[in-house]
């Protein structure tokens, strides 16, 4: 539950699209650093105020999208909101230095969608359906 001083709090933050915007989607009022967007048009951010934030809940992700799921967050960015890298990735050298250039796009999940991958069959069938042959009337 959150109580109304940290809600008026947040909507001097954030504003009142932002928070309204916040509650619709995360069901949560949050307000932070801004660390990066991704390809997709997600925001990230950081809240490292102990006494705000619940410890492991001072990173997330604002998706760009109004039906998301969790493959729109590129592997990058999702190291960093598991806390398996400290910082951002445009921030991390690590990340910028060794990210080769032969490196393909990272793309989402498209399975349930119209652009899932639908194999096709080259073999001919096993078992083909009668089809009745008519001849013409004498």
């Amino acid at each position: 539950m959150v109580s109304l001083a940290r809600t008026i709090r947040s909507i001097r933050r954030v504003g009142l699209k932002e928070w309204w915007h916040q509650m619709q989607y995360i069901g949560d009022a949050k307000s932070g650093t801004f660390k990066g967007k991704d390809q997709f048009g997600n925001r990230y951010f950081e809240n490292m105020n102990p006494e705000e934030e619940i410890p492991g809940r001072h990173r997330w992700v604002d998706f760009a999208q109004h039906d998301y799921n969790a493959t729109q967050v590129p592997p990058e960015w999702h190291a960093w909101l598991s806390h398996i890298r400290k910082d951002a990735p445009q921030e991390d050298a690590v990340v910028q230095r060794f990210t080769p250039p032969w490196k393909a796009p990272y793309i989402e999940n498209l399975t349930g969608t119209r652009g899932a991958y639908k194999p096709y069959n080259t073999t001919a069938p096993k078992i083909n359906a009668w089809e009745p042959k008519v001849a013409p009337r004498v």
